[in-house]
C-alpha cells in the first residue's frame, strides 16, 4: 500500500512537473493507473509535446495565411459588410474566461447631487469619441466590454444632434438647450446642452503640417493594427493640398525618420513611404514622441495647422514608459503651438488611458480607429473639426436653482469635472473644439415638488432653500460658459438662464436619442440610473428617434444594443466571454 501510494505522488508530481513547462492543452490526456507511474508520466508528456506541436504548426500556419491575403480586401473606404454573428464560446470546464489586457482608467459614476447643498456643477467639455468605437468591438467580437471601458460622454458625443450652429464667426459657437421629461422616469428631467462651432470648408483650411507618428512595435503585427492604420492614414494623406506638409515618423525599439517634410501634393511618395511601414521590436514611444515634435518644429506653418497625429496600440514598454513624462512632454510643445491627435487601434494590449490622456495635454482628440469606415468618419468626413481648433480651454458651468431643482446629475464626463474656481482660473487647461464639432451634455434633473427625489432627507435637515423672487422665479439654471480664441490667453465668458417655461412636454427626437445613448452606457456599466427600463426599451426608444442616418450609424447603434441585449442574457451563446481588463 505504502509503495502504491508513494507510486502515485511521483506520477502526479511527475505530471505537475509537465504542465509547468509546456502550453495547458484543451484535449483531455490519459492518465495510467496509479500503480504504473514511470507510463502515466512519459504518456502525459508525449501527449503534451505532441499537442505543443500542433499548437505550433497551427500557428504558422495562420500566419502565413495573413501573409498570403490580398490587400485590397481594404484598400476602399466603402462601408464593410455586416459582420457575421458572433460565434459561440464554449469554454473548456476548467479554463478561465479570455483575458484582455486593455488598460482603462475611469472614476465612478457622477453622483446625485442635493442643489441646496451643492448648487454649482463645473466641467470642461471632451470632443473624444475613443469609448463608443472600442465598445463596438467588443460587441462585433461577442464580447461584453469591461464596464470602465464605457464613457457615457464619449458615447453620447459620438453622434450628431443637428445643434444649430453660430450665425457668424464673431462667436465660435452656439449655445442651445432643451428640457424635457426623462423617458425612463417621467418624473424626471433631462436637460440637453449642445454646443455647435462654425464650420471651415476642406479647400478654405489654412495650411497644414501634419507628422504622422506611427507604431510599428511588434505588438501592431495584426491586421486590425498596422494595415488598417496604413490605410487609414492613406485616407487622410489623398486630402492634402500642395500648401500642405505631412512628415512619417516610425517607432519600435527606436525612433526613424521615414518621411521628411513632403508637400501634400506629391502623393506617391507618402503613400509609398506609409506602404513600407513594417511591424517588429518593442516600443520606444517616448523616443518617437520626441523626433515627431522635432520634424513639426522643422516645418512649423505660423497661423496654420500643426499637428501630431500619433497612431498606436498605446503599449509603451521601453524608452520613457511613465505616462506622467510623456503628458508634460506633450503639454511643453502643446504651449508652443503644436497639438496631438491619438488613434488607437487593435485589441489585447490597448492603453487606452494613456492614449486619452496624452490627447488632452496635447489639445487634441482621441479617437479609436476599428474599421475602415470609422476611419473616414475620423480623417475624411470629419477632418476640419479633427484638425482646425476654433476654441480652445472650453468650461461648462451651471449654477441649479434649489428653489426649483431639488437634485442634478451629470451623466459622463467624470474624468473632466473641475474645481469649482478652475472655471475662472485661465491657467486650468480645458477641452477644444474644432471646427464643425458638436458637443452635447446631459443632465438628468428632479424638480422640487416632483416626489421623485433620490437622496434620503438628513436627520437634522438642511438649509432652507432661499426663495426665488422675480425673474429667477422662473429660472431653472444659470449657464456659464469659457472659452479661448485659439490666439488669444485670456478666456471670453457667454452665461444665459435656463428657464422653467422652456420644459417641454414631449422630448424632440434628438433628446430621445441621445437618453437611449445615455442609457445603454449606463446599461454597459450596470444599469443603476434606469429604473425599469431595459435593453428593449432602450432599442425601441432608439429605433424610433433614428432620423436621418446618413452612413447607417444610429441603425449600427440598435443593432449593438440587441447585441448586448443576447450577450448579458446569454442567448447569444450558452457562456458568453467577458473581457477581463488590467
Amino acid at each position: 500500500m505504502i509503495r502504491n501510494a508513494l507510486a502515485a505522488a511521483l506520477a502526479t508530481a511527475l505530471l505537475a512537473t509537465a504542465c509547468r513547462s509546456t502550453p495547458p492543452s484543451t484535449s483531455g490526456i490519459e492518465v495510467a493507473a496509479p500503480g504504473e507511474p514511470g507510463v502515466a508520466a512519459a504518456a502525459a508528456h508525449d501527449a503534451m509535446r505532441a499537442r505543443q506541436a500542433e499548437i505550433r504548426q497551427l500557428q504558422r500556419s495562420q500566419a502565413a495565411s495573413r501573409r498570403a491575403a490580398p490587400a485590397s480586401a481594404m484598400d476602399s473606404f466603402a462601408p464593410p459588410a455586416p459582420p457575421p454573428p458572433p460565434v459561440a464560446y464554449a469554454p473548456h470546464p476548467s479554463s478561465p474566461p479570455p483575458a484582455v489586457t486593455d488598460r482603462y482608467e475611469r472614476p465612478g459614476d457622477n453622483p446625485v447631487q442635493r442643489t441646496a447643498e451643492q448648487p454649482v456643477s463645473t466641467f470642461s467639455i471632451d470632443v473624444d469619441t475613443g469609448s463608443y468605437s472600442n465598445v463596438r468591438g467588443f460587441l462585433r467580437r461577442g464580447m461584453r466590454p469591461p464596464a470602465d471601458a464605457v464613457r457615457a460622454e464619449e458615447f453620447i458625443n459620438y453622434f450628431a444632434y443637428g445643434h444649430p450652429a453660430p450665425g457668424s464667426r464673431e462667436t465660435p459657437f452656439r449655445v442651445t438647450t432643451e428640457v424635457a421629461p426623462a423617458p425612463w422616469d417621467a418624473r424626471r428631467h433631462l436637460l440637453m446642452v449642445g454646443i455647435k462651432g462654425y464650420d471651415v470648408p476642406k479647400d478654405v483650411l489654412p495650411p497644414a503640417n501634419l507628422v504622422f507618428l506611427v507604431d510599428t512595435s511588434g505588438s501592431m503585427d495584426s491586421d486590425d493594427k498596422l494595415p488598417l492604420l496604413k490605410r487609414a492614414l492613406s485616407g487622410l494623406a489623398g486630402q492634402l493640398r500642395p500648401q500642405d506638409r505631412v512628415s512619417i515618423v516610425a517607432y519600435a525599439g527606436t525612433a526613424g525618420l521615414v518621411l521628411p517634410p513632403t508637400p501634400g501634393d506629391r502623393k506617391d511618395e507618402i503613400l509609398a513611404a506609409l506602404d513600407r511601414l513594417q511591424a517588429r521590436g518593442s516600443t520606444n514611444g517616448g523616443d518617437g514622441i520626441r523626433l515627431a515634435y522635432a520634424m513639426a518644429r522643422r516645418a512649423f506653418v505660423e497661423g496654420g495647422v500643426n499637428r501630431v497625429i500619433l497612431a498606436t496600440d498605446g503599449d509603451f514598454n521601453v524608452g520613457t514608459v511613465d505616462g506622467g513624462s510623456l503628458e508634460t512632454m506633450v503639454a511643453d510643445q502643446r504651449r508652443s503651438g503644436i497639438a496631438l491627435t491619438t488613434l488607437g487601434f487593435g485589441t489585447g494590449n490597448y492603453n487606452d488611458h494613456l492614449a486619452e490622456r496624452l490627447a488632452d495635454a496635447g489639445d487634441g482628440n482621441h479617437a479609436y480607429v476599428d474599421t475602415l469606415q470609422e476611419a473616414r468618419k475620423v480623417l475624411v468626413e470629419e477632418m476640419s473639426s479633427t484638425l482646425l481648433t476654433i476654441a480652445r480651454d472650453v468650461k461648462i458651468q451651471i449654477e441649479f436653482n434649489p428653489a426649483t431643482v431639488a437634485e442634478y446629475r451629470l451623466v459622463g464626463y467624470e474624468n473632466r469635472m473641475l474645481a469649482r474656481e478652475d472655471f475662472a482660473n485661465d491657467r486650468v487647461d480645458a477641452g477644444d473644439i474644432g471646427a464643425g464639432h458638436e458637443v452635447t451634455a446631459l443632465y438628468e434633473l428632479t424638480l422640487v415638488g416632483s416626489g421623485a427625489e433620490r437622496l434620503p432627507p438628513l436627520r437634522y435637515g438642511t438649509a432652507a432653500a432661499p426663495s426665488a423672487g422675480g425673474a429667477a422665479a422662473n429660472e431653472l439654471a444659470h449657464l456659464r460658459l469659457r472659452y479661448k480664441r485659439p490666439d488669444e490667453a485670456d478666456s471670453r465668458l457667454v452665461e444665459t438662464p435656463i428657464l422653467r417655461s422652456a420644459i417641454g412636454t414631449t422630448p424632440s427626437a434628438s433628446l430621445r436619442f441621445a437618453a437611449s445613448v445615455a442609457a445603454f452606457a449606463d446599461a454597459l456599466r450596470g444599469g443603476t440610473h434606469l429604473g425599469d427600463w431595459d435593453w428593449s426599451d432602450i432599442a425601441a426608444t432608439a429605433r424610433a428617434s433614428r432620423g436621418e442616418d446618413r452612413w447607417g450609424l444610429r441603425a449600427e447603434f440598435v443593432d449593438l444594443v440587441e447585441r448586448a441585449r443576447r450577450l448579458v442574457a446569454g442567448t447569444a451563446a450558452d457562456e458568453p466571454p467577458v473581457a477581463i481588463a488590467r
